[in-house]
């Protein structure tokens, strides 16, 4: 059985998702800017909403932290840039590809 887990790189602006840590996949985000800045530490996902409306795109996944997820973007050119108010902002149909491989309770690591 695979034990996925997922690492945000802030500084590369990068999601790696892991199996048993190697590197399966990685994918290009956007992250806080400098006022909202994106939270380090340990979370979880804890729920997935496919279409959550708004600025959201495609598909949300709320982490352990409140108010804070991997979520896609009605905006693609935001990607690799600082942007969001603190979430992980991926392409729709990377955070739709990633939705369908880890479930909820996902360990996410979030670094500098």
């Amino acid at each position: 059985m695979p034990a996925y887990r997922i690492i945000v790189d802030l500084s590369d602006r990068t999601l790696y998702l892991l199996d048993s840590d190697i590197v399966v996949r990685a994918f290009p985000v956007g992250i806080g800017r400098m006022v909202t800045e994106t939270p380090t530490g340990e979370f979880m996902i804890i729920n997935k909403q496919p279409n959550p409306g708004g600025p959201f795109g495609a598909f949300w996944m709320g982490l352990s932290k409140p108010h804070y997820g991997i979520h896609g973007t009605n905006d693609p050119s935001s990607i690799g840039h600082l942007v969001s108010h603190g979430c992980i902002r991926m392409y729709n149909e990377d955070v739709v590809a990633l939705s369908q491989i880890v479930p909820i309770h996902t360990r996410v690591t979030i670094r500098p």
